[in-house]
Formats: structure tokens, sequence, C-alpha cells
């Protein structure tokens, strides 16, 4: 399968391409970088660390992308969403661990899914969708007197809060209940905040230093606290899963899937 890499100057783009290498069934057929990046010229393993591969990091997206067969996208929700445009003329498979999206973008993705094979999460790795699968479980099985609140710290130089695991981790919360996140969700408290609501999903954000991503989902009731906990210690974890989406996404019937679909957790 041949995948190409879209802002392959970054920390995650570094971590994909250093996942393609270590496999022998995928091949890296193109790095893309936005227009004006001082990486764009640069050799693509070099800059991952690895060594040269001879393919250098290139503005080019429809070049790269016409002779491909997926994109692995972890950029921005702009940046995404053009992605999703072309890779749907295409029928390629686009692999989404962007963050940050707006209801807008989400409706535009599901366009675009009607021609590809679109595989979207907040995150890429099997311990976080383990982890969610857990909390819709707990969530369901504890009874609504058992305050929910998900915590997250990531590094200091991520822009979007709550993360998208911490969403992915709310709306895993809220499908247990039976409730619509938005509708319950409370991302801030400051000042005289008065009680606590009834049923309300609290997000809490801590941003600090290069943690790659630590998320806990507290489950607290009178007398007795559960916490379900993922700690992040390696990006490489997200760029494994992400090579893994590609691969089971391959061949498959358009559509817009996630990583539940993947690891067979939606039963």
């Amino acid at each position: 399968m041949k995948l190409v890499v879209a802002g392959a100057g970054g920390r995650m783009g570094g971590a994909l391409i250093r996942a393609i290498a270590e496999r022998d069934d995928i091949v890296l057929h193109a790095a893309i970088e936005r227009s004006g990046s001082p990486a764009i010229g640069e050799d693509s393993g070099e800059r991952a660390g690895i060594g040269r591969n001879e393919i250098a990091i290139t503005d080019d997206v429809e070049g790269a992308l016409s002779s491909a067969d997926g994109l692995l996208d972890f950029t921005t929700p702009e940046a995404s969403l053009a992605f999703a445009r072309t890779l749907a003329e295409l029928g390629r498979v686009h692999v989404i661990g962007t963050t940050g999206f707006d209801e807008t973008h989400e409706k535009a993705l599901a366009v675009a899914a009607e021609r590809a094979v679109i595989v979207k999460s907040g995150n890429m790795s099997l311990g976080v969708n383990l982890l969610a699968a857990m909390v819709r479980r707990a969530a369901s099985a504890l009874p609504e007197s058992f305050d929910i609140e998900v915590l997250e710290m990531h590094h200091k130089h991520k822009v979007d809060a709550p993360s998208g695991t911490a969403l992915l981790l709310g709306e895993a919360a809220a499908e247990g209940r039976k409730i619509v996140l938005s509708e319950n969700a409370v991302r801030s408290r400051d000042g005289h905040t008065g009680p606590r609501p009834e049923g309300a999903i609290g997000f809490a954000t801590l941003r600090g230093g290069s943690v790659v991503g630590d998320h806990s989902v507290i489950l607290a009731g009178a007398g007795e606290r559960i916490t379900l906990s993922h700690h992040a210690e390696d990006r490489a974890i997200f760029a494994r899963g992400a090579v893994a989406a590609a691969l089971w996404g391959h061949g498959r019937q358009p559509g817009l899937y996630s990583m539940a679909d993947v690891l067979g957790l939606n039963d």
C-alpha cells in the first residue's frame, strides 16, 4: 500500500514516516507540507531521523495523492477538509488524526465520506480506544448519581482544548448514559458556579512541558470513586494506529469510520 504523509515536517509527521519504515507491507509514497514550510525540499527520511529515503518533502498535494493509495493526516481542520475533497474525487483512503473540528467541518467530512474511505478518530491508539469502550460500559452500568469528569494534560504547544481524545471519551460517557454530550458538557468553571448540574460531564484541561497525552475519566459516587486512565509516552502509538487504520480501510466501501470500527470495538 502506497501512503502519503501530510505535515511531514512536524513531530507527528516524523512519527508517521518512522512507523511506515518499520513495516514491509506499506511504503512511503510521498511526504507533503504546507506551501512556504521550511521543510520543503528536505529529505523526509533525514527529517524523521531514519536516514535518507530519497523522498523529498513537497507542497504538490495533487501530484502526491494522484497515484497513492491513501493519506495519513494529522494537520489542521482546514487542511484536512481540503485533503478530504481531493481524496473523495480520487476515491482514496483518508486517515484523519486531526482534532479541533467544528460541526460545519464534520458535515463536510460526512459528504466526502460518500465517495472515499475516511477513518477518523480523536486518538488512534489501541489503548485509548479500549479505554473509551470501558468508559461507555461504566457510564451505562453505574447510576446517574455517579458524576463524570474528564481530565486531560498535553504539552504546552497543543492549540486546541479540550483535546480530541478528551472529547472522544466524553462522547463515550454520553453514549453510555444515552444523553447528548453537547447539551450536558461543562468545559469551564470559574467564580460562584453553584452546585454541579445533575448528569453533567465535566472537562478539565492542563497544558505544560512535553507531555504526549494523559487522560483520565473519573466516575465519582457517594463514598467511592472510579478512575479509568491512559498515559501516552510516545507518539509512535498514534502513528502505528494510523497505519493500521489505513491498511484496514484499503479496499473497503466508502464511509466514515472510527478506530472502534478498525478494532472491532463497536459490539
